[in-house]
């Protein structure tokens, strides 16, 4: 009896078998790495993008109680004592306003000054910079939201804040973490009618250098005009 092989169906040798697994092994190795590569700077880049959130949507509250300061007051609202920049070049800015002066639901107290807890908030405001855990954070301190006041975070990993105060509306160019080449000198925070507020926000690095997708550490600056609305009228 004549047996017939059939080369054609012979299966793969164990040198061939060692070979296919080593590639395999391999080819799914590299993929794997590009593939943790890319989650780990879609967390870097998502958590830039929260900062960056985070700091523009700080900017638009302080904007916007800023431009509402000596409200019902003689003044234009800012505390030129407390608004002071420290060794660092960042500002603290407290400002304060009667906010309630029509309010006919508040009390008489709170409807004729500054001082009344749970009814006062929002009429007598810090904003300054607070270092903890190598970053910066923005914060908010409200004197009569509650009794002995609170303090809140509005954003963080921020490089610097920088506000300056002018008599009028300026123009002027940004250069790395501020802006420069202002139309108009500076003046004291008590007689000021015109704020530029300059936050510079700290953007990790993505990536390793010379990887896909790599992007530098940077530091994006945000920058805000505010008009005092209540600088040049009496009291109310």
């Amino acid at each position: 009896m004549e047996i017939t092989i059939n080369n054609a169906e012979r299966g793969f040798s164990l040198l061939e078998l060692l070979i296919a697994m080593t590639l395999t092994i391999v080819i799914t190795g590299l993929a794997c790495t590009l593939l943790a590569r890319s989650l780990n700077i879609r967390t870097k880049t998502n958590a830039n993008a929260d900062a960056l959130a985070d700091a523009q949507r700080a900017l638009n509250i302080m904007s916007r109680e800023i431009a509402n300061a000596g409200f019902n007051l003689t003044d234009n609202g800012i505390v030129a004592g407390d608004s002071t920049t420290d060794s660092n070049g960042n500002s603290t800015l407290r400002l304060r306003a009667n906010l309630n002066k029509f309010n006919a639901s508040a009390t008489t107290g709170a409807r004729n000054g500054i001082g009344t807890a749970g009814e006062d908030a929002g009429e007598d405001v810090k904003y300054f910079i607070y270092s903890a855990a190598n970053t910066n954070l923005l914060a908010r301190y409200d004197a009569y939201v509650v009794a002995g006041g609170k303090s809140t975070v509005l954003a963080n990993r921020l490089d610097s804040l920088h506000i300056h105060y002018y008599s009028q509306k300026v123009t002027y160019t940004t250069a790395g973490c501020d802006i420069t080449g202002t139309s108009s000198a500076e003046i004291s925070p008590d007689a000021a009618k015109y704020l530029v507020l300059a936050v510079c926000v700290q953007l990790t690095a993505v990536g390793t250098p010379g990887g896909p997708g790599y992007q530098p550490a940077t530091s994006v600056l945000l920058v805000s005009d505010v008009t005092l609305r209540n600088s040049n009228l009496p009291v109310y």
